[in-house]
């Protein structure tokens, strides 16, 4: 048990992004995945056609290159994220996906800011 509990205390002292690294690295071992179930109501299966390609309503911020306003695009991921100062350092310094699932506005105006600090951003 003392284990166990040694286990929760180091959880407890890890930062946002180090538990999201935890839980990705957990869903590829396992093959499984963190996301609430849905439920599925039950119904007529060809009661409505589904589309081919429904359009895409949720969208990842990924930050490509900071740009030479370092502290800017610091204030502009920590007012999206909500992270902490050295949360939000690190992961302008990780470079990669900023913030996920975001909607397709917020996406836009995110990947706007950080473009008008310098930095170099897209959707995905």
């Amino acid at each position: 048990m003392a284990d166990v509990k040694k286990f929760i205390d180091e959880i407890k002292g890890m930062t946002v992004l180090e538990l999201n690294e935890l839980v990705k690295a957990l869903e590829d071992e396992f093959g499984v995945s963190a996301a609430a179930p849905v439920a599925v109501a039950a119904g007529p299966v060809a009661a409505a056609p589904v589309e081919a390609a429904e359009e895409k309503t949720e969208f990842n911020v990924v930050l490509k290159a900071i740009g030479e306003k370092k502290i800017d695009v610091i204030k502009v991921v920590r007012a999206a994220t909500g992270l902490g100062l050295v949360e939000a350092k690190q992961a302008v310094e990780k470079l990669g996906v900023v913030k996920e699932a975001v909607p397709k506005a917020d996406a836009e105006k995110l990947v706007a800011d950080l473009k008008a600090v310098g930095a170099d951003a897209a959707m995905e």
